[in-house]
């Protein structure tokens, strides 16, 4: 199965616990710093649009790409009942078709990046983008650290029962790849009718995998490209990344 096909349709209500709004007041704080005068942006794995919705809001023109087409239906439902006008777009990063010069921004926010499981195919994203942007255009995105990969999510197990869904999402980390196998099984309390069946579930089970990349390699690959001023945050600050920072912020210029 798919990443993110069932997960799409419930994944706002488990994620219910994330300040977006701090993340992308975060981002605001970020394109502050860069410099750049930003007015359009190109967010990369955009999902259920949490941040390309909120961005939209404060003026920005923003265009948004997903692989996934059930966490696109998702952003879309939600736009139009804000009242939101989104371009939204099916396609893969990795081969990222898209005919728009000169953009002031691309974004990838929420660890879009960790789901890029081969450094070529990274670097191969990242040449993409610089050549979408314009000279001085700002590129800015956030991955889950290696340290949060393999010393909090590692091999372990997390679970939760709420009213109407549970889950359980066990963690396979392998030291020598770097890469993570999260396995997630839902279960989605069905509505029914008749009362004395209320206690029916589905369940769903789909499996996720991660990359956890150390720091310096992309800031290589940033650099290898022909990004420069490269900026690398820990956390929600704008200070230095530090060993145990669980994720981190980077940022550079074409």
């Amino acid at each position: 199965m798919s990443q993110y096909e069932n997960f799409a349709y419930i994944y706002d209500d488990l994620m219910d616990d994330v300040d977006y709004e701090m993340w992308v007041n975060h981002i605001e704080k970020i394109i502050k710093k860069s410099g750049s005068s930003v007015k359009n942006i190109l967010e990369l794995a955009c999902g259920t649009g949490n941040i390309t919705i909120p961005l939209a809001r404060k003026g920005y023109d923003i265009a948004g790409v997903d692989i996934s087409y059930s966490m696109l239906d998702v952003a879309l439902s939600k736009s139009e009942e804000m009242g939101i006008p989104l371009v939204l777009l099916e396609q893969d990063i990795v081969e990222l078709d898209f005919d728009l010069y000169d953009l002031d921004c691309v974004l990838c926010a929420c660890d879009g990046f960790n789901y890029i499981t081969e450094i070529d195919d990274l670097k191969k994203v990242f040449a993409k983008v610089y050549e979408l942007l314009k000279k001085e255009g700002v590129f800015i995105f956030d991955i889950s650290s290696y340290y949060k990969i393999k010393s909090i999510l590692g091999n372990n197990f997390m679970g939760e029962s709420r009213e109407n869904l549970s889950y359980m999402w066990t963690n396979y980390f392998d030291e020598e790849t770097n890469l993570i196998d999260m396995e997630l099984d839902f279960f989605v309390k069905v509505e029914v009718e008749d009362d004395e069946e209320d206690n029916l579930y589905e369940r769903y089970r789909e499996v996720h995998h991660q990359r956890a990349y150390e720091e310096s390699e992309l800031v290589t690959l940033l650099k290898e490209v022909g990004f420069r001023d490269v900026e690398v945050f820990g956390d929600f600050d704008l200070e230095k990344s530090k060993e145990n920072s669980q994720r981190l912020f980077f940022m550079s210029k074409k």
